[in-house]
């Protein structure tokens, strides 16, 4: 209770000072102190009287308040019972008190006064600490007006009353393949996406590169449209813009997505008007059609034109073998060596025939005892003749200073020879070609539209509400992460 007596009788002159009634029955220094705090300037209670206003039991032994051991009884826990002392002896001791202590009423006094000036200072600090709240609570509404409410009611008046409308054409289309093989689709089609994820990807990429703005650029002047006066200065191209600043915008204006779950290009194009914003996502899609052309080309060219080359260089070397057999041919005079080989042999073979008739019929005519001369010698004559006959054309087979049937025979199954070689291989060449067409055939990519660009009737953008709500979680999301980073720095300097 905040006193400090020095001797039991100040204690308890203190406590009857303060109205508490240390010899009351069954009453605990907690009650003690409740009865102080609700009422710490009520007059002291009568002295002697219990809370039904009775008086105590006279037949209990009092208790003498001189007994420094019934003084100390006080300092007892609330469970232990006080004897009661009746009210008018409680009175008079109290009196005695007095008479021998004058110097208790100062003290009291001053103990008092103190207490008042706790309380007082506890209520200024109360007071102060609801004037700080109140001032941090009004700086955190200031700061949050200022760098939250006015800059999302700038974004709103901006988006609600300046913002131009601007007109959005959706688009959607699907590179497919004419290889139609079989329909299911091997491994590496499966890990990788096939060709078509990967003319997908390269179409995507295409459609916002620099060369597919130029294009756009020469043929719609695409920069002049985004320079018209009624559209806002937000959205608005300079007078003197460059063609960097119409690509960044243009980079901005053509939205392009691939889906690879679907294979579907979604593309999204967006102009100051609804006609414009078609015309440019057509072109556009014309130009992917332009791109995937030349994909294919590339992909089939080199192997096809190959082929090609292979075929017809084999039909050149053809032509030439056979162009060299028609020369030997007309050089030789000989059109067909094992023909002329066949006559010239047979004709040997009769005159061999011939010669052996007559070698007997002379050898008849010699063995007669008078042979006919005139006979013998015919015979001598023509057996000379078919030798002479048969020797020229044995010579004429293989002769060596000339032009022999042997070596005419030779040069032309050589030619031959490679006639047939050349032949061979332009087959195979033309089945090469067919095949390397075949496979250019499955490799040949087009463009599929599935969602025809078709210019809106209503304005795309802006999006009031939305933008307005995401402008205001943005600047919210900024607040609370520096408020945090700043007071963690404080905290961290104060440390």
């Amino acid at each position: 209770m905040g006193l400090k007596p020095e001797t039991p009788n100040e204690a308890l002159y203190k406590l009857a000072e303060l109205g508490v009634n240390v010899f009351a029955q069954d009453e605990s220094v907690l009650d003690m102190a409740g009865e102080r705090s609700s009422s710490n300037t009520a007059p002291p209670k009568p002295q002697g009287a219990d809370a039904t206003g009775a008086e105590p039991d006279q037949a209990s032994d009092p208790a003498d308040p001189a007994d420094p051991a019934a003084g100390s009884s006080a300092g007892l826990p609330a469970a232990v019972k006080k004897p009661v002392v009746p009210a008018k002896k409680a009175a008079d001791q109290m009196a005695a008190l007095t008479e021998e202590e004058p110097v208790m009423d100062t003290r009291a006094a001053k103990a008092l006064e103190i207490e008042r000036e706790r309380e007082i200072e506890v209520a200024r600090i109360q007071r102060e600490l609801v004037r700080r709240r109140r001032q941090r609570v009004f700086a955190m509404m200031l700061r949050l007006l200022v760098f939250v409410l006015l800059p999302t009611a700038a974004v709103g008046y901006y988006y609600f009353q300046v913002a131009s409308d601007m007109y959005a054409t959706d688009s959607e289309f699907v590179i497919q393949s004419t290889d139609a093989s079989s329909g299911v689709p091997n491994v590496a089609e499966l890990l990788t996406g096939g060709n078509s994820s990967q003319d997908s990807t390269v179409v995507q990429g295409y459609l916002t590169s620099r060369e597919a703005f130029l294009r756009l650029q020469n043929e719609f002047d695409f920069v002049e449209h985004f320079k018209n006066p009624e559209i806002d200065a937000w959205q608005r191209l300079p007078e003197d813009a460059t063609i960097d600043d119409g690509f960044g915008l243009f980079k901005r204006n053509v939205i392009v997505g691939y889906d690879p779950a679907e294979g579907v290009i979604r593309m999204t194009v967006i102009a100051s008007t609804p006609e414009d914003s078609q015309a440019f996502s057509e072109a556009l899609v014309r130009y992917a059609e332009d791109r995937v052309d030349s994909l294919t080309l590339e992909a089939r060219g080199d192997q096809l034109d190959d082929a090609l080359a292979r075929r017809d260089a084999a039909e050149a070397d053809l032509l030439a073998a056979q162009r060299r057999i028609v020369n030997l041919q007309s050089q030789l005079a000989v059109l067909s060596p094992e023909a002329e080989l066949a006559s010239k042999m047979a004709i040997i073979n009769s005159l061999q025939l011939e010669l052996e008739t007559r070698r007997l019929e002379l050898r008849q005519i010699l063995a007669n005892a008078r042979p006919n001369q005139s006979r013998a010698d015919v015979l001598r004559a023509e057996i000379q003749g078919y030798e002479e006959r048969i020797n020229e054309l044995r010579s004429d087979l293989t002769q060596t200073g000339g032009t022999s049937l042997a070596a005419i025979t030779a040069e032309l199954q050589l030619a031959e020879l490679d006639l047939a070689t050349r032949q061979m291989i332009l087959q195979e060449t033309i089945a090469g070609a067919q095949t390397a067409q075949i496979s250019a055939n499955q490799q040949t990519r087009y463009i599929s539209v599935s969602v025809a660009p078709i210019a809106p009737v209503e304005a795309s953008y802006p999006r009031k509400v939305e933008s307005t709500v995401l402008s205001f979680l943005v600047f919210s999301g900024i607040y609370i992460m520096l408020s945090l980073t700043f007071s963690i720095l404080r905290e961290q300097v104060s440390l």
